[in-house]
């Protein structure tokens, strides 16, 4: 718990390298550089003596990046069970999504209940315990300066209405933070919900 906090106080301060801005990130990077058979390391702190977490393997195409050290040269990352630090030097960016678009992929998750909606390269799909896997359509989905906002329909017509918001979010039931948080407005079949949530450019 106390690295949770110190993770959430670090990511709210946004220390930022050259040429990134506070409404750059989180943002999405590659892996780059890595050697075959190898794999990219996820450490405990922004430095390479620190302790494994986990990896990243090296053919991975979208790493969402968080913050950023005060020299620039090591990214916060989310993995399952939390957050760590990979070296720059082994990420390229992913090109942004053209202006006033929502990135694709971008996947929002919540509890209680559990609940997911993603925005894929093509549609996405929207769960919740009763109806799990469905496939929607967008109809639209717009940026704005700190966030997004997204309009899509289920096969059966109904209405799902999210706002993605650019901060510190957490799960409730890890350590892990996250970049976003999202309101989800959705109609079922025995009426009206409003979820909350976080959301992630992570494609792993």
């Amino acid at each position: 718990m106390i690295r949770l906090l110190f993770c959430i106080l670090a990511l709210a301060s946004l220390p930022l390298g050259p040429g990134l801005r506070a409404e750059t990130l989180p943002s999405a990077w590659r892996v780059e550089g890595v050697s075959a058979g190898d794999v990219l390391n996820i450490r405990a702190g922004p430095t390479a003596s620190s302790g494994i977490l986990g990896t990243i393997p090296r053919d991975s195409s979208r790493v969402e990046v968080l913050m950023l050290s005060e020299d620039g040269k090591w990214g916060l990352v989310g993995f399952p069970e939390g957050n760590g630090w990979v070296a720059m030097r082994y990420l390229a960016p992913v090109p942004p999504p053209p202006a006033g678009e929502m990135p694709r992929p971008m996947r929002c998750l919540g509890t209680e209940p559990f609940w997911s909606l993603s925005r894929e390269a093509q549609g996405g799909t929207w769960s919740v315990p009763e109806e799990p896997g469905q496939k929607i359509a967008f109809l639209q989905a717009y940026a704005a300066p700190g966030g997004y906002y997204a309009q899509a329909e289920d096969r059966d017509g109904r209405m799902l209405h999210l706002i993605v918001t650019r901060e510190v979010c957490t799960d409730g039931m890890s350590d892990r933070i996250y970049g976003f948080s999202a309101r989800l407005f959705a109609q079922h079949r025995d009426g009206n919900r409003l979820y909350s949530g976080c959301c992630t450019l992570d494609g792993r």
